[in-house]
């Protein structure tokens, strides 16, 4: 059954069903194209359960307006989509971007892959459910490595501070507000549901 112990667990479970077992998966998927019959396992009491909370915590998320909605489900969804992905680097640039000083034309189409960068290590740390997670790039030689690998973009590491770090820290506090923005409806849904309870 679903726990509500956090917003960022709440999202991930609510589109998330959990299977007893490999052969459950397979015998729900079926074989060969036949139509399979839903066990009594499937349909029990937890299972409907899951179901009617998941549905609230759902219907929490579509209130948010489609980046927000694509910037949690890129974070936290089992299903999460390139879409989602294209979705949450766009919100995570434009947010960032307007926090910082403005940049010339060449630096700017390399901010947004760092922004793209940022929101990798963001994801990672956080996609755990309880931010515990390590971050993939912790200095800049990694970082700058990581983009080099993913996206053929180098970035000189001589004016590193100078030229990045405002805006990769404008990065990070603009995926926490995105974050936080996209948790609230879901919050809300679970402190109505537990003094319900």
């Amino acid at each position: 059954m679903m726990k509500l112990n956090s917003a960022r667990m709440a999202w991930h479970d609510s589109l998330y069903t959990r299977r007893d077992s490999q052969g459950a998966v397979l015998q729900e998927m079926g074989l060969l194209g036949r139509l399979v019959q839903k066990t009594d396992r499937m349909t029990n009491a937890a299972h409907a359960a899951h179901q009617a909370i998941a549905g609230r915590v759902q219907q929490a998320m579509d209130t948010l307006p489609p980046h927000l909605k694509a910037f949690g489900n890129h974070m936290y969804s089992p299903m999460a989509t390139d879409d989602d992905k294209e979705q949450a680097e766009e919100a995570l640039f434009r947010v960032a971007y307007a926090m910082g000083p403005r940049m010339y034309s060449k630096k700017f189409e390399k901010a947004r892959y760092v922004a793209a960068g940022v929101l990798h290590r963001y994801r990672r740390m956080h996609q755990g459910g309880q931010s515990e997670g390590v971050d993939p790039c912790p200095n800049p030689e990694a970082f700058r490595g990581w983009l080099l690998k993913e996206h053929g973009i180098e970035l000189d590491s001589c004016a590193w501070a100078r030229e990045w770090d405002e805006f990769i820290t404008a990065c990070f506090n603009a995926c926490n507000d995105l974050d936080k923005a996209a948790l609230v409806p879901v919050s809300q849904a679970m402190k109505i549901m537990k003094e319900a309870a």
